[in-house]
C-alpha cells in the first residue's frame, strides 16, 4: 500500500474516518519484494566491506520492521527469501565473511516472523543432518559478533532432529581397531545443547527448542533422557544464582526443562516428575530475586501438574451452546438459545470415574497460587494460566476447591498484587469453562469491589492493573456464560463497567470497561440501552477524561438504571479521591447529573455531603464542601427553571449547615497549614456558588465572616506551599465578585458606603504590600468588583494601580502584579463604560482616556528580564489584550474620544510586537492587529494608512495567516516599512528578531527584510529615509543592550549584503559618518556580544570610501589591543576576511604581509607583545599608531 495516499487528517463522517485509519495502519502486502532481492543478491559484492555490510542488515532490517504488526505479510515470499540466503550458505566456497552475513539477513526474518514460524522453512532432509551439524560444531561459543549465525543454526539442527529414522543410522562407524575415532551423533547434539544452554547470548535461548526436539525423539529419551534431566536438575542445584552469569545458565537449563515437558509426552516424564519437583522446591526460586526465573519456575511447575494428571477434558465444565454475535443480537435469541450447563447425566459419569490424583498435585496448586501474587505481572499471568490448565484436569470438587483459593486472594488484607493475579485467574476460569454458574454469586461482588480497587501509597495510588484485570474478567464472562445465567447480575456489571469507563482516573482503565461494556452488549444482549452507550461511549470518547466526567456521564445518566449508581459511586469514590484533579472533576460532574435527579440530590446527597463538609479526613472534607456548592448552585437552576426558588428545594436545616460550615472550620483552626491550602480555596468556591444561588441571607453575619475569609487569604497568599497559585487566586477572585454582586447592593442599586471605602482602601493598600502574590490579589480583586461598588471610586483605583506598575517597573520586580493590574485597568474600565463628557471618577471620558491608552502603551513596552527570561512579555501581552478591549469599546460608544495620536501609537505598538522573535506573543499581537484592522462593528477610526494595510492584510488573514510560523508572518510585517508611520517600530521589532539568536526566526526574518530591502536598493530617497530611521533607533537605544546588539548584528547583515552599495560611491557619507559615531560610544563596553557585534558593522563600513575608510581601520586596530583576548581574538579574524573581500582596503604591495601577520600572530598573548604587531600593521595600513592609555581593564589602547 502507498502510504503517501492515507489521509492524515479526521474527515467528516465515520465511514471516512476508519478508512483513513485502515490506509494508515493496515499494509496491503510485502510490497519490497525487488528491493529485497537486489539486496540479498549484492550480499557476495559487499560481504568483505563491514560497513556496506553493517549498512545492507541496517536496511534490510527497516524493510523488515515494517511488518512487525503483519508479519503473515511475508509468508508468500519466505521461501524464496531463504533459499536465497541459504545458497551462500551452503556453498563451501563463501567466505566466512558472507556465512556471517547471510545468516544475520536469516535473524532478521526470523525476528519478524517468530522463530516457530520460521524454522519450518530449513530444509530437514537426512543429507542437510551432518553438515548442519558440522557448521555448529565449528563455530566458536564466545564468538559476541557471530551470535546471529550461532542462533540460526540451532534452529536449523532443531528440525534436522524431526527426521523419521534412528540417529543411530547415520553414525557409520565409530570404531577402528578398537580405538573409538568419532563420537555418536547423539551424544555431539547432546553436547552442542547442554554447551549453548549454559552459554553467554541469545543463542540460549534457541538451544531449548533443539533440547525439546531432540530429547523427544523415540531413539534419544530411551538412552538420554534420564541422564540429561540428571544434568539438569545438577546443574540447577550447583548454580549458586548470585552472579548474572550464573542466574543465565540457570536461565537455559530452566527454559529446557519448560520446554520439554511441554513438548513431551506424559509417560515419559511421569517417573521423573516427583525427583524434578522436589529438587526445584529445595532450590527456592519462588523467593529469587530474578522476574525471569520465577516466572520459568512457574510455567516448570504447572507443566508438572500437566504430568501428574491424566490429559483429560473435565465433563462438568460448563460450555456455552452458541456464541454467534448475530443469534445474540436476534430477537429469536432467547428461543434459539441452547442450554449446555451441567446436567445430572454428566454429573453421574463424573462420579463414576476414578479419580487417583497424586499428593504433589497439591503442592503444585499451592506454588501457583503463590505466583499468583507475585510482585511481576508475567509471573502472576504465567500462574494465573496454570490455574486454569491444571484446574480444568480435577473432579469437580477439587476444582471448586481451587477456585475458592482463588477467591481468597480477594481480601482487603492482601496487595494489590493478589488482586491482579485473583482477577487474572477468575478470568482464565471462566474462559475454560471451569468457573460454574453457581459461584458467579460469590464472585461478581468480587469483581465489583476490584473494578474500584485503589490504594494510595505515598504520592501515587496502586491498584489500575487491578481494575484492568477486573475488565478482562467482565470480558470474558461475556464470551463464556449464556445470557440467563448473567442475567441476575447484568445491571451490577453494567453499571461497575460503565462508572470504570467513565470515572477511572487511568486511560487504560477507561477503555478497558469501555471494550468490555461493548463485548457483553454484543454477546449478552441483555445490557440495558448497551448500543446507545456503547455508540457515545466508544474507545476514543472514553479518551478524554473532562469529556467523560462532563458530557458522557450526563448523556449515560439520562437512563434511570444508571443514574443513582453513578452519583453514589461519585459520592462514596470520587469525591475523596487522592488526586486533587479528580476531586474537581467529580464535584463537577455531580453538578451536571444533578438535573437528572434533583430530589435525590436535595434529599439524599446533600446531606450525606454537609456531614463529609466537617469531617475529619483533609480530602473528603475538601471534596465534600465543593460538592455542595457544586449541586446547590445546580438545583438553583433547577428551580429557576419552573419558576422556584431554591429554598423551595433544600431544607432550612440544610441551609443553616452550609452556613456553618466555615464557622466550624474556623473553629477547629482548619485553614492553617498544608489543610488550609485545600480548605481556602474550596470554600471560595461555596460562597461563589452560594452567591449565585440567591440564597436568602443578605443580611446575615455569615456574610461578614465569608469576607473576612477572601480578606485574609488575599494578605497570607504568601503563607501558602500551593503549588496552583493561579488556581488559589482564581478562587478567591470569583467569590469576592459572586458575594459583591448579590450582597453588597442595596435597594437602589447602589454600594453600601461603608462595605465599598473599605474594601477599596484595603486593595489599594494591598497594592503597596511588600509580598508579591498579595499585590496580584489585590489587583485582581480590584478589576472583579461589580460596577455599582467601582462607582464614585473610579479615578482612586486607576491612579493605584498605575502608580503600582509605575513603580515597579522601574525597580524591575513584581511583574506578575503589574500583569494583574493591566488586565484590572481594563476590567475596571469595561464595566464602567464610555460617556465622552462623564466624570472620570465614574466612566471612561474625554478627560481620562489619554492617561488609559499611555498607561496600556507604557506597559506593551515592559521587557523585563530575570532568571526566568524574558518576562516582561507577560504585561505586554496582558497589555495588547487590555487595548483591544478597551479601543473596541471606546469605537463603539464614543469613537470621537479617540484621537488620532492614541490610535496611531497603539498600532504603532502592535506592529512592533507583531514583528519581534517570541512567536507566541507575536501571534497575539498580530492577531489583534488585524481584529481592530477588520472591525467593522464598530469601525475604529484613525488608522494610519488603513488602505495600505487591507491592500497588506486582506480580510482572509485573519484566518489563514499563521502568526506563529516565522515563514509566514515575516512576509506580511516586513511590508510596513514601506509605510512612513510604521516604519520605525517595526523596524524596532525586526531588529531583535534579524539579529536574534532564535535560528530559523532569524533566518526567515532576515529573507523577509532582505527582500524589501532589495526593492529599494536603486531609490535613494527610500534608502536615505530607511537608514535614517535605523540611526534614530540605534542612537535612541545606543545604551539599551536588549536592542542595541541585535540592531548591530541586523546591521552588519545588511552591510555584508551590499544593501547601501548606493550610498558607499559617495565619499565620507553621513550615514557612515553617523554609524561611525555610534559604535565609537560602544567602545568602553564590558558587553562583549555587543563589542563582538560592532566588529562585524566595522568590517562592513569598510567599503565606505574616503577619510572615514581609515577612521575605520582605526578603530579596528585599537581593538586589537583590548584587554579582552577574545576580543582582539575575533577583531584579527575578522579583519583577515575583509581584507581579502575588500582588497583596495591595503596596498597591494604590503597586503600579503598585513594577512601573514593578522594570521600568525597569537592575539591572545599578553598586551605588550600584540601591541608590536598592531603598531607595525599601522604603519602598513598607513594608520597612525595609537597612543596607550591606562584608565581601566576594559580600555583599548
Amino acid at each position: 500500500m502507498d502510504l503517501s495516499e492515507a489521509e492524515t487528517g479526521y474527515p467528516e463522517g465515520g465511514e471516512e474516518e476508519a478508512d483513513a485509519i485502515t490506509k494508515i495502519c493496515v499494509l496491503g502486502g510485502f510490497s519490497e519484494s525487488r528491493e529485497t532481492r537486489t539486496l540479498i543478491g549484492s550480499l557476495p559484492e559487499i560481504h568483505e566491506d563491514d560497513r556496506a555490510g553493517e549498512f545492507a542488515v541496517q536496511k534490510f532490517r527497516v524493510i523488515m520492521d515494517r511488518y512487525q504488526d503483519q508479519p503473515h505479510l511475508l509468508d508468500p515470499h519466505l521461501e524464496w527469501v531463504t533459499n536465497m540466503l541459504l545458497n551462500f550458505i551452503r556453498n563451501e566456497n563463501s567466505p566466512s565473511s558472507l556465512f556471517h552475513l547471510s545468516f544475520q539477513f536469516l535473524y532478521v526474518i526470523c525476528k519478524v516472523r517468530g522463530y516457530k514460524v520460521f524454522m519450518q522453512l530449513f530444509p530437514h532432509e537426512v543429507s542437510d543432518f551432518h553438515p548442519v551439524l558440522e557448521m555448529i560444531s565449528r563455530q566458536d561459543p564466545t564468538d559476541l559478533k557471530t551470535w546471529e549465525t550461532r542462533y540460526m543454526l540451532l534452529l536449523w539442527l532443531s528440525m534436522t532432529c524431526l527426521i523419521p529414522f534412528d540417529l543411530s543410522r547415520l553414525d557409520g562407524h565409530l570404531e577402528s581397531q578398537g580405538v573409538r575415532i568419532k563420537e555418536p551423533v547423539m551424544e555431539r547434539i547432546l553436547t552442542v545443547a547442554k554447551t549453548y544452554l549454559l552459554a553467554m547470548g541469545s543463542p540460549r535461548d534457541a538451544a531449548p527448542v533443539l533440547v525439546s526436539k531432540f530429547m523427544t525423539r523415540p531413539d534419544v529419551k530411551q538412552k538420554h533422557l534420564g541422564g540429561f534431566l540428571d544434568w539438569s536438575l545438577t546443574s540447577i542445584s550447583q548454580s549458586s544464582g548470585d552472579s548474572m552469569i550464573e542466574i543465565r545458565k540457570l536461565d537455559g537449563v530452566l527454559q529446557s526443562l519448560a520446554k520439554l515437558l511441554k513438548h513431551g509426552k506424559r509417560d515419559d516424564f511421569l517417573q521423573y516428575a516427583p525427583i524434578v519437583l522436589r529438587n526445584l522446591e529445595e532450590k527456592r526460586l519462588s523467593e529469587s530475586s530474578e522476574a525471569m526465573l520465577r516466572k520459568i519456575y512457574i510455567k516448570i511447575i504447572q507443566r508438572l501438574g500437566l504430568t501428574f494428571l491424566k490429559p483429560r477434558l473435565a465433563a462438568w465444565r460448563y460450555e456455552r451452546g452458541s456464541r454467534s454475535l448475530a443469534a445474540n443480537l436476534s430477537v429469536s435469541h432467547t428461543a434459539a438459545a441452547v442450554t449446555a450447563a451441567v446436567t445430572p447425566e454428566t454429573e453421574t459419569r463424573e462420579q463414576e470415574e476414578d479419580y487417583d490424583i497424586p499428593e504433589e498435585v497439591e503442592t503444585v496448586i499451592e506454588h501457583l497460587l503463590v505466583g499468583l501474587k507475585d510482585k511481576e505481572t508475567v509471573v502472576r499471568w504465567s500462574a494465573a494460566k496454570g490455574i486454569g490448565r491444571v484446574t480444568g484436569r480435577l473432579p469437580k470438587e477439587l476444582a471448586d476447591d481451587v477456585v475458592g483459593s482463588v477467591l481468597d486472594c480477594f481480601s482487603f488484607q492482601e496487595t494489590d498484587n493478589a488482586w491482579h493475579g485473583g482477577c487474572l485467574a477468575l478470568a482464565e476460569l471462566g474462559r475454560r469453562g471451569l468457573l460454574l454458574p453457581s459461584r458467579l454469586t460469590d464472585v461478581v461482588p468480587l469483581i465489583m469491589k476490584a473494578l474500584t480497587y485503589d490504594e494510595k501509597r505515598g504520592a501515587c495510588s496502586v491498584g489500575s492493573n487491578v481494575r484492568d484485570a477486573a475488565c478482562y474478567v467482565c470480558w470474558s464472562f461475556s464470551r463464556a456464560y449464556e445470557p440467563k445465567e448473567l442475567q441476575p447480575f447484568v445491571t451490577q456489571i453494567a453499571s461497575a463497567l460503565l462508572i470504570t469507563a467513565v470515572f477511572d482516573r487511568n486511560i487504560n482503565c477507561r477503555r478497558a470497561a469501555s471494550a468490555a461494556f461493548q463485548e457483553n452488549v454484543g454477546r449478552q444482549g441483555t445490557f440495558p440501552h448497551g448500543i446507545d452507550i456503547v455508540t457515545a461511549a466508544d474507545y476514543f470518547a472514553v479518551g478524554m477524561i473532562n469529556n467523560c466526567y462532563l458530557n458522557i456521564s450526563v448523556f449515560i445518566a439520562g437512563f434511570p438504571e444508571y443514574t443513582k449508581s453513578m452519583i453514589e459511586h461519585l459520592i462514596s469514590r470520587k469525591i475523596n479521591h487522592w488526586d486533587g484533579a479528580i476531586r474537581l472533576l467529580a464535584t463537577k460532574a455531580l453538578h451536571n447529573l444533578t438535573p437528572q435527579a434533583p430530589d435525590y440530590m436535595a434529599t439524599t446527597v446533600l446531606p450525606q455531603l454537609l456531614t463529609l463538609a466537617v469531617g475529619v479526613d483533609l480530602h473528603s472534607r475538601h471534596g465534600a464542601i465543593l460538592a455542595c456548592g457544586e449541586i446547590t448552585y445546580a438545583l438553583y437552576k433547577v428551580a429557576l427553571q419552573s419558576n422556584r426558588t431554591v429554598m423551595d428545594l433544600i431544607s432550612p436545616e440544610c441551609v443553616d449547615a452550609l452556613k456553618n460550615i466555615h464557622n466550624v472550620l474556623h473553629e477547629r483552626k482548619q485553614y492553617r497549614g498544608f489543610g488550609g491550602a485545600l480548605m481556602r480555596p474550596a470554600i471560595c468556591s461555596l460562597i461563589e456558588k452560594l452567591s449565585l444561588s440567591k440564597m436568602p441571607i443578605k443580611n446575615d453575619p455569615i456574610i461578614t465572616a465569608w469576607q473576612s475569609l477572601i480578606d485574609d487569604t488575599i494578605k497570607n497568599l504568601h503563607l501558602f506551599s500551593s503549588g496552583a497559585k493561579e488556581d488559589f487566586i482564581v478562587s478567591v477572585v470569583t467569590a469576592l465578585s459572586a458575594l459583591s454582586e448579590e450582597f453588597y447592593q442595596d435597594q437602589e442599586n447602589k454600594a453600601d458606603t461603608q462595605i465599598q471605602d473599605a474594601l477599596i482602601s484595603q486593595y489599594l493598600e494591598g497594592l503597596k504590600s511588600p509580598q508579591l502574590l498579595t499585590r496580584c490579589g489585590s489587583a485582581r480583586a480590584l478589576g472583579c468588583l461589580p460596577r455599582f461598588m467601582i462607582q464614585s471610586k473610579l479615578k482612586q483605583i486607576f491612579g493605584g494601580l498605575e502608580q503600582m506598575c509605575t513603580v515597579s517597573q522601574k525597580e524591575g520586580n513584581f511583574t506578575e502584579a503589574r500583569r494583574d493590574a493591566v488586565r484590572s485597568v481594563a476590567q475596571v474600565f469595561l464595566k464602567a463604560g464610555v460617556c465622552p463628557h462623564g466624570s472620570p471618577d465614574s466612566v471612561l471620558c474625554s478627560e481620562n482616556v489619554v492617561e488609559v491608552f499611555d498607561f496600556l502603551l507604557c506597559s506593551i513596552n515592559d521587557y523585563t528580564t530575570d532568571s526566568r527570561g524574558d518576562i516582561g512579555a507577560w504585561v505586554r501581552k496582558s497589555a495588547m489584550t487590555s487595548l483591544q478591549e478597551i479601543t473596541l469599546m471606546v469605537s463603539s460608544s464614543a469613537p470621537e474620544i479617540l484621537s488620532p495620536h492614541l490610535v496611531k501609537s497603539m498600532m504603532c505598538c502592535l506592529a512592533q510586537q507583531a514583528a519581534e522573535q517570541n512567536d507566541h506573543y507575536r501571534a497575539h499581537a498580530g492577531n489583534i492587529f488585524l481584529q481592530l484592522l477588520h472591525s467593522t462593528e464598530p469601525v475604529v477610526p484613525h488608522i494610519p494608512h488603513k488602505e495600505e494595510l487591507l491592500s497588506i492584510f486582506p480580510v482572509e488573514t485573519i484566518t489563514s495567516l499563521n502568526w506563529n510560523a516565522p515563514s509566514q508572518a515575516f512576509k506580511y510585517i516586513t511590508q510596513l516599512l514601506g509605510l512612513l508611520e510604521y516604519q520605525y517600530h517595526t523596524l524596532l521589532g525586526l531588529s531583535a528578531s534579524v539579529g536574534g539568536i532564535t535560528e530559523s526566526t532569524a533566518n526567515h526574518s532576515s529573507q523577509s527584510l532582505f527582500a524589501f530591502l532589495k526593492g529599494i536598493q536603486k531609490d535613494i530617497d527610500a534608502l536615505t529615509q530607511f537608514t535614517q530611521t535605523l540611526l534614530r533607533i540605534f542612537k535612541n537605544n545606543l545604551q539599551n543592550d536588549r536592542v542595541s546588539v541585535p540592531l548591530l548584528m541586523m546591521l552588519s547583515r545588511m552591510l555584508a549584503n551590499n544593501f547601501f552599495e548606493i550610498l558607499t560611491t559617495q565619499e565620507n557619507h553621513q550615514v557612515c559618518v553617523d554609524l561611525l559615531g555610534l559604535c565609537k560610544e560602544l567602545r568602553k563596553s564590558r558587553n562583549v556580544a555587543k563589542i563582538r557585534a560592532c566588529i562585524y558593522v566595522y568590517c562592513g563600513l569598510i567599503q565606505f570610501e574616503g577619510d572615514v575608510r581609515k577612521k575605520v581601520l582605526s578603530q579596528l586596530l585599537m581593538l586589537l589591543c583590548h584587554a579582552f583576548p577574545i576580543i582582539r581574538k575575533t577583531t584579527s579574524a575578522e579583519m583577515y576576511e575583509m581584507l581579502l573581500t575588500y582588497n583596495d582596503v591595503a596596498d597591494p604591495d604590503v597586503l600579503e604581509d598585513v594577512l601573514n601577520l593578522l594570521s600568525d600572530t597569537q592575539w591572545e598573548s599578553d598586551l605588550d607583545t600584540v601591541r608590536e604587531r598592531r603598531n607595525q600593521l599601522c604603519d602598513w595600513l598607513g594608520v597612525p599608531r595609537p597612543r596607550p592609555i591606562t584608565k581601566g581593564p576594559a580600555q583599548v589602547s
